[in-house]
């Protein structure tokens, strides 16, 4: 049987595990928010027209802030067609989904749906059609308290205090040809710069993100980061990262592996942004917000033709509702593995996308919501990975992927809580066949018992839940493991994920 070992020391200590790490995303796409979080007519409805069984779900999930409104739609996206009486707000095309936006929910009403659920609001100015003056303007409209035009226009709109928005996004993928409103590095630069000082003018305490690549695949990466943060060093406080990753061709044993692709991916911007500090003699880091991350079957999405005839552009289509497996719930672990392994520069991350669109959750019209495989490793670790991600000292197998060459069969990662003194520790097993032992020494956090085992395994590993099958897929105890003389031994079956919290 394959085998690992780790070793776990408060003293190895990588950063503090920011709550922002989970963070997700709402966009303005497909059945996101329309039959997805917003629904009137549906049975538990409350008097918003939000549906309550997605509220608690999302409760559920730990998710902490909220990206919003985009994506690809902030970059045709007026701001103010989503505000004031919902019967005078005017129906606008989305270029970017080739959809029909109604606007009936719009800043106000998202910023009241997330005080339900109990997450922050993370805002995206549009900087791909639109620039400095209305980006202020809708920065007024958030968070200045009264005494102002727009200030009082949101009291008047029913928003008696200002939401408070503290972290904004300076558009969105502005590297991407796909973007309306692209360009290059240098002027993306430049009006980034320009932005962020202008708002910084209102309100100086704001954290501002500021656009890295759509991926590392794009082929400027790198230098575009390079570029962008010669223009905007000063003015931001992150650079922005986004990746997605699918099965291919079969390929189960390098899909397994994509978090080494993440983790590759992370340090290379560090890498950019850190050059660039040295270069202009700067004491301040700039730090990442991965803001799109996840698993998305990207192949398998045909985009939407070029309609020209406004009465087909469809409303809340079904777009982008990839279901979700057992190994996708596995790899989503291992994602979150990275995120947590690089927690001292990684201080924001947004799962992509929340509700209906590569999501943890589902629901359908007039019927149930429900938890995807990738809802189980996200909701326990957002609730378990507490205090400071820990630097482990893992041996562990190996195997040999097509993609990503020999890679390490077991993954892990932990973190560590002073004031409560528990641990966890978060664990992958990538192999396709076999089961793994892992030992790990955990002599050093004292007289420590096990609190509580995760495990999210099947035989299946393409199971699904389902509108049919809805429970189809969970986690379970995973009574293998064992605590003794200061030594923590478990059996992590074939392609699992796997949480242990210690006390």
């Amino acid at each position: 049987m394959p085998s690992a070992q780790l070793t776990l020391d408060p003293h190895f200590q990588v950063g503090a595990v920011n709550r922002r790490l989970f963070g997700s995303f709402v966009e303005h796409l497909g059945r996101c928010v329309y039959d997805g979080i917003y629904e009137p007519g549906h049975t538990s409805a409350d008097e918003e027209g939000f549906r309550t069984d997605v509220i608690e779900l999302v409760r559920e999930l730990g998710v902490s802030a909220i990206r919003y409104p985009g994506g690809n739609f902030v970059s045709g996206f007026r701001w103010e067609d989503g505000v004031g009486p919902r019967n005078e707000r005017p129906t606008r095309l989305d270029l970017a989904w080739h959809s029909t936006e109604s606007n009936q929910v719009g800043l106000d009403e998202f910023a009241g749906w997330l005080e339900k659920v109990g997450s922050e609001l993370m805002y995206a100015v549009n900087l791909g059609t639109r620039g400095v003056q209305e980006a202020l303007d809708v920065l007024e409209y958030a968070n200045i308290r009264s005494g102002t035009a727009l200030s009082d226009a949101r009291i008047k709109n029913g928003r008696p205090e200002p939401h408070r928005i503290t972290m904004w996004c300076l558009g969105n993928e502005m590297d991407g040809p796909w973007q309306l409103g692209h360009r290059n590095a240098e002027d993306y630069g430049k009006i980034a710069s320009q932005t962020a000082k202008a708002m910084r003018q209102l309100d100086p305490d704001l954290e501002l993100v500021v656009c890295g690549s759509s991926n590392a695949n794009m082929p400027t990466f790198g230098s575009w980061e390079h570029t962008v943060l010669l223009h905007t060093y000063d003015d931001v406080d992150y650079i922005s990262c986004h990746v997605y990753y699918e099965e291919l061709d079969g390929d189960a044993a390098s899909f397994l592996a994509v978090a080494t692709n993440m983790d590759h991916f992370i340090e290379s911007v560090v890498a950019t942004a850190d050059t660039v500090r040295a270069q202009l003699n700067r004491k301040k880091r700039i730090n990442i917000s991965f803001d799109e991350w996840n698993v998305w079957y990207n192949t398998r999405f045909h985009a939407v033709e070029q309609i020209t005839d406004i009465e087909q552009w469809p409303t809340a289509p079904r777009l982008l509702e990839d279901s979700y497996s057992v190994i996708d719930a596995v790899v989503v672990g291992n994602l979150l593995i990275s995120l947590l392994k690089h927690a001292d520069r990684v201080t924001s991350a947004s799962l992509a996308q929340l509700v209906n669109v590569i999501a943890p959750i589902m629901t359908e019209p007039g019927g149930p919501a429900w938890r995807q495989t990738t809802f189980f490793p996200f909701a326990i670790t957002s609730r378990l990975a507490v205090g400071t991600a820990l630097e482990v000292k893992l041996t562990s197998d190996s195997y040999t992927t097509k993609a990503y060459g020999e890679v390490p069969l077991v993954d892990a990662v932990a973190t560590w809580d002073e004031a409560t003194g528990r641990t966890a520790i978060f664990l992958v097993n990538r192999s396709t066949d076999a089961a793994t032992t892992v030992t790990v020494d955990v002599s050093h956090l004292g007289d420590v018992a096990l609190l509580e085992t995760h495990t999210l395994a099947d035989d299946d590993i393409y199971a699904a839940n389902t509108l049919t099958d809805r429970e189809r897929v969970g986690v379970a105890e995973n009574t293998s493991a064992q605590v003794s003389g200061g030594t923590l031994s478990i059996e992590l079956p074939a392609v699992s994920w796997t949480a242990i919290s210690l006390g």
